[in-house]
């Protein structure tokens, strides 16, 4: 905690200079202020909570420019105004939705009251997914304020999939000229996982990219910014990284970080109830289907491990890293299971071609 605490003071975001220099533009100078996170990296942030007069408000340092700010407050607004429960930028004394101090951005906001998203709660879950529909619903034509960044996505996935693909097959001949304990492990399951990353390949190839959904997209809609207050319509927050994007991509996210939990393990009932769910209120058509599929089949955490294993393999912690592999390999199995059986169910209950 030292080490952070001087990391702080070295780049002016210490309490006590947040309460000199940025908390007067709010009125807020004689507020009670903690530091809930900070990460000293090339994207720095820092989230405080400040207490005023029974109140408590949240306080974050942007990691972006002012354009990007503009784009994120637009689709706040977009959002509040179509009735989502978003933490709406709150005005500076001088009527902005920002304070810049040395070059750097500072947002307000509420802070949200409430429990995080309990995957474990199915209730949680499909309400969480019902929310997503609706939002990328809202705003298939979400446009920004003059000022603000065209944030967009739409990169292609199949290519980043073949990459992926490819770097496994990379992965795979190190792990034969290596040959040591992580490597062992490595081939141990590289047949099932190969295959997985085949499924998701063939899949992705049949994605056509002019027909899936487009829509503003969170970014990072997992359960962490899914705040269930005791009315069970959740606030939605931390829009840091949205953008315009395919919408299948911000549902595929939330159902891999879901499905690869020991709790949810792979679960294709849980699975079809989310793909159902969503299609209520924003209809899949097959290429939308297609992604999601080929994204959550993709043997994501394998990929990513070796691929950073064998790039510092001369400096990394290679008893880290096995731990990893250990923990992803003893899931594989079960998510190759997984990937057969959705595949199927999705052709049955959609009536699907994939």
């Amino acid at each position: 905690m030292g080490t952070e605490i001087l990391s702080l003071q070295e780049s002016n975001l210490s309490p006590e200079i947040i309460k000199q220099y940025v908390l007067p533009y709010y009125r807020l100078e004689n507020a009670l202020v903690s530091v809930i996170k900070f990460k000293d990296t090339d994207k720095q942030r820092a989230v405080y909570k400040v207490r005023f007069k029974e109140k408590n408000y949240c306080l974050k340092k942007v990691y972006y420019n002012i354009n990007d700010l503009l784009y994120v407050y637009s689709a706040i607004e977009w959002l509040y105004r179509n009735n989502i429960r978003v933490p709406k930028l709150l005005p500076t004394i001088d009527n902005n939705r920002f304070v810049s101090y040395q070059g750097m951005l500072f947002i307000l906001t509420p802070w949200i009251e409430g429990e995080k998203c309990n995957f474990d709660n199915i209730n949680h879950v499909l309400i969480s997914v019902k929310k997503l529909s609706t939002i990328h619903s809202l705003s298939r034509n979400f446009q920004p304020i003059l000022g603000g960044s065209q944030r967009e996505g739409f990169d292609d996935f199949y290519i980043s999939t073949l990459k992926h693909f490819q770097d496994l097959l990379k992965a795979s001949n190190e792990a034969f000229k290596f040959k040591d304990t992580f490597s062992r492990y490595f081939i141990s399951s590289f047949e099932t996982n190969l295959r997985l990353a085949q499924i998701s390949l063939d899949i992705s190839n049949k994605i056509d990219n002019s027909k899936l959904s487009k829509s503003l997209c969170h970014g990072d809609y997992v359960n962490k910014n899914l705040i269930f207050p005791p009315d069970s319509d959740p606030w939605i927050i931390d829009f840091d990284k949205c953008k315009m994007d395919y919408s299948s991509k911000d549902l595929s996210y939330f159902m891999r970080r879901l499905l690869k939990r020991e709790n949810t393990k792979w679960n294709v009932d849980l699975a079809l109830s989310i793909l159902k769910t969503y299609n209520e209120s924003a209809p899949l058509n097959e290429s939308d289907l297609r992604y999601i599929l080929s994204y959550v089949c993709f043997p994501q955490k394998y990929w990513r491990i070796s691929r950073d294993y064998y790039n510092n393999i001369n400096k990394c912690n290679k008893s880290a890293f096995l731990t990893l592999l250990s923990n992803t390999i003893s899931k594989s199995d079960s998510q190759y299971e997984f990937a057969l059986e959705i595949i199927n169910a999705v052709q049955k209950n959609f009536n699907a071609n994939l």
